[in-house]
Formats: C-alpha cells, sequence, structure tokens
C-alpha cells in the first residue's frame, strides 16, 4: 500500500465506528483526523470539498478519498481479503447485506443527528416525540434481525462478518437512548461477544474518544 490511511472520523458516529472496526479487523493501521459533529465541522469548506455530503467518515487510501460507510467497506473487503465482511456465495452474500442493510438503510439514515436536529428545529418536535421517534425505528429495524439471528455465534457464524460490523454501533446507539432490549436476547448476546473481541473494543466510542 502506498502512503498513508486517514479516517476523518466522529467518535460517536455509528458510520464511521463501522469503518473503525473494519479497518482494525483487517489490520490497516491508519490515521485519525476529527470532525465534530455537534460543532459542525463537518460543513467546513475544506471538508466539504472533500465529502461533499458533508458526513462521516471519509477515508483517504491508495490516492482515493471514500465515502459513505458501507463503500469504505466494500473497497477494504477487496483490498484486503481476510478476514471477509461477506461471502462468495450469491445467496449468502445477499442475506448478510441484506441484514446490515436494516441497520444501514433502514434504522440509521432517520435516526441520526441531522434527522433528529430538524425534527426539533424545523417541524417543533420536544425531546420526548425525538425519543419516541428514535425507539420506534430502531425497535422496528431489531425485531426482524432479531427473527434472522443465530441462537448461537456471531451474525457471521464464528468469525464476524459485515452484518455483525453494523449491528454493534447500533447496539450502542440503542443503549446510549435507552431503548428497551429486552425483546432482542440473541442480539444482545450477539453484540455482547463482538464487544470482547480487540478489534471491536478498539474501535469503540469510549476507546476513541476526544480528552475530556
Amino acid at each position: 500500500m502506498s502512503g498513508e490511511v486517514v479516517l476523518y472520523d466522529y467518535w460517536r458516529s455509528s458510520a464511521a465506528y463501522r469503518v473503525r472496526i473494519v479497518l482494525n479487523l483487517k489490520g490497516v493501521a491508519y490515521r485519525a483526523i476529527p470532525v465534530d459533529l455537534v460543532k459542525g465541522e463537518q460543513a467546513a469548506a475544506d471538508y466539504v470539498g472533500l465529502n461533499h455530503q458533508g458526513l462521516v467518515p471519509t477515508l483517504l487510501i491508495d490516492g482515493h478519498t471514500l465515502t459513505q460507510s458501507l463503500a469504505i467497506i466494500d473497497y477494504l473487503d477487496v483490498r484486503y481479503e481476510n478476514p471477509p465482511m461477506v461471502s462468495p456465495d450469491p445467496a449468502v452474500r445477499s442475506r448478510i447485506l441484506a441484514q446490515a442493510l436494516v441497520i444501514a438503510a433502514d434504522i440509521h439514515p432517520i435516526n441520526n443527528l441531522r434527522v433528529l436536529n430538524y425534527l426539533r428545529s424545523e417541524l417543533g418536535a420536544d425531546q420526548d416525540a425525538v425519543t419516541r421517534w428514535y425507539h420506534h425505528w430502531i425497535i422496528e429495524g431489531l425485531r426482524a434481525l432479531e427473527i434472522d439471528a443465530p441462537e448461537s455465534g456471531l451474525m457471521g457464524g464464528d468469525l464476524p462478518n459485515l452484518a455483525d460490523v453494523c449491528l454493534v454501533p447500533q447496539m450502542a446507539n440503542a443503549r446510549r437512548f435507552a431503548v428497551p432490549l429486552e425483546g432482542f436476547p440473541k442480539l444482545v448476546a450477539i453484540d455482547e461477544r463482538l464487544r470482547t473481541l480487540p478489534a471491536f473494543a478498539a474501535a469503540a466510542p469510549e476507546a476513541v474518544a476526544p480528552p475530556s
């Protein structure tokens, strides 16, 4: 690999958390540059020049500027084969992608910071309404994943896959916003197992949070 790998990151971003996990799983050394979403640093002209949506993460690698967490992970999965995030079997690959997209496409986009801020500032939602919104969409998605989750092991079986990578950040968000998780015992157990793995632990928000 030529050149330094640079991740534009925010410690509490679910999407950035996914990429940190995969970089760690694949043993790719990188330098993190924090982009404080609460302070609005993602809207700075120099950053928007890198990421035209003004979102995190952005990954600089091999002379490329990559955006969107699942697209970044796909690049990393091709560039660094092991451990694979999806199966080469088309049907299994489709199932893994479907599970990951329940989180990355259905839960997370309508519960991220800019959506919650819009609910408050533009639609006049109070904190109770915002919390109910947040809980509703997480629970809707987790219900489907709980049915698909295995009785033992990880979403990926013995080794974590893309669905596992997406699950852990979403479960962290659920705990942060006090979403009741009693109805999802398989997902809770998988999340607990995953968070003991070094690659996941090193990517956790509390492990990369800026000094207070």
